[in-house]
């Protein structure tokens, strides 16, 4: 008997025990970047300002190009100033973790920065590919052609058109240029033989200088997608983005502010 009263008392006492705990802890609502952006009143959007035809910072600070459009399509949209804050492409996964919602101008999707953050839907599919002077398209036709002595190449740090070089070439010299605005005018002076960046790039610079010609623009060297920056697991932000974009792409919004650059 005295052990059925001991049982009694164990499942009483844990009874009590269980009564009195306190509740498990509330979960902890996902971030929010939609929210954040209106209570704010501003939409900070990173860009490097020297990516035409999507991103571009004249002398006197004034920015332009396509994606900057867009990303002040999107703050019209959710009632929000858009503030841009210049970045640099060898520090835009930085300032854009720390300073920024969104990051826009002919950014590339990379395994590499899909590590830190969520991409939004692809608006267009790009790839490395030279651009030189017209005269010499036929020499720089191949990656083998490219990779040879003598051979001058320039790229701008940071971003992926140097890692494209420096993963390439091997015998032909790589220059660096810092500004990636006045960096074609390298290849116009003679200082530098080629250029390799995105398709896309070399399209709209030959059409500002006749002395340059893409080369074979329709079959890149690589396989890449354009797309925007969004922070890593707001899931409801990128789905926003998202929406956006296809709406943009399809009411003629996009088409409206990429006619300007590229016809």
């Amino acid at each position: 008997m005295r052990w059925v009263k001991f049982g009694i008392g164990l499942v009483m006492a844990t009874a009590v025990t269980v009564g009195c705990s306190a509740p498990p802890p509330a979960p902890q609502a996902a971030p929010n970047r939609l929210q954040e952006v209106e209570q704010r009143g501003e939409l900070r959007v990173c860009s490097t300002g020297d990516y035409r035809p999507f991103t571009y910072r004249d002398a006197s600070g004034a920015w332009s190009g396509i994606d900057i459009d867009v990303a002040r399509d999107m703050a019209a949209k959710l009632g929000v100033r858009a503030t841009i804050v210049p970045t640099t492409w060898k520090t835009l996964m930085d300032d854009f973790t720390q300073r920024c919602d969104i990051a826009v101008g002919g950014v590339s999707v990379t395994l590499e920065r899909a590590q830190r953050a969520f991409f939004s839907t692809s608006f267009g599919v790009d790839g490395k590919t030279p651009i030189t002077r017209c005269e010499n398209v036929s020499r720089f036709q191949t990656l083998e052609q490219i990779d040879q002595p003598g051979v001058r190449a320039v790229v701008n740090p940071g971003g992926t058109n140097e890692k494209f070089a420096k993963q390439n070439l091997e015998r032909a010299t790589i220059v660096d240029h810092p500004d990636n605005n006045t960096i074609f005018q390298q290849i116009i002076d003679g200082h530098a033989d080629l250029m390799m960046t995105d398709s896309s790039e070399t399209r709209w610079q030959s059409r500002q200088h006749p002395e340059l010609c893409p080369v074979h623009p329709d079959q890149p060297f690589t396989f890449a997608e354009k797309a925007y920056l969004l922070p890593q697991g707001d899931v409801a932000f990128q789905q926003w983005v998202d929406h956006y974009l296809d709406i943009a792409r399809h009411d003629g919004t996009y088409q409206r502010f990429a006619a300007p650059w590229i016809g």
